[in-house]
């Protein structure tokens, strides 16, 4: 087991510094870096210390971390969603995704047919147009995205997309935080 490289994980997961670290556990920049680089091993209080910044128990660090997490999702794992007029497809590609970051899905519009504008809210958003044309509208401005073209927008302006093409649009469209409901 590397020490040091677990220790550098938690503490990018954490945002800080080598110093913040160091200052929080009452060490030094240069025998944080020492540890993480393996060049030194803590004893069990100083490693304990440091644990202690995270909010992580020394049995939690030591434990081999799970493999059952699942990284891969086909096709048959996707939540499909139509809309009343069925013009409308939205495909939910990770299953629990109000448990994740980002919320990635594909968006298929038939031609003419807009997704409803959508309120400001937290979060970011980016989509990539795989097949058609359409339109982005940010508050009063819009734009208009073709194939192999992608968006990208903070989530406090309001938005809708239209499909302004002669046949179906699809968008692989990643939200974060989680929005998609369907």
């Amino acid at each position: 087991m590397k020490i040091g490289e677990r220790l550098k994980r938690l503490r990018m997961i954490n945002s800080l510094t080598q110093e913040e670290l160091a200052s929080r556990a009452d060490l030094t920049k240069g025998y944080i870096s020492q540890l993480e680089n393996d060049a030194t091993s803590p004893s069990i209080a100083t490693l304990k210390d440091i644990l202690d910044v995270f909010g992580v128990r020394m049995q939690e660090f030591f434990s081999e971390p799970s493999t059952g997490e699942e990284v891969v999702f086909g096709k048959d794992s996707r939540v499909q969603s139509t809309d009343d007029d069925e013009g409308i497809r939205v495909e939910l590609l990770v299953p629990g995704a109000q448990k994740r970051e980002m919320d990635p899905a594909l968006v298929t519009l038939a031609p003419g047919e807009e997704f409803a504008e959508q309120p400001f809210h937290e979060g970011e958003e980016f989509g990539f147009v795989l097949l058609g044309k359409i339109q982005l509208k940010l508050d009063d401005k819009l734009y208009t995205v073709k194939k192999d073209d992608c968006f990208y927008f903070t989530s406090d302006k309001k938005h809708s997309v239209k499909n302004i093409g002669k046949g179906p649009a699809s968008i692989l469209w990643v939200v974060t935080p989680p929005t998609f409901y369907y």
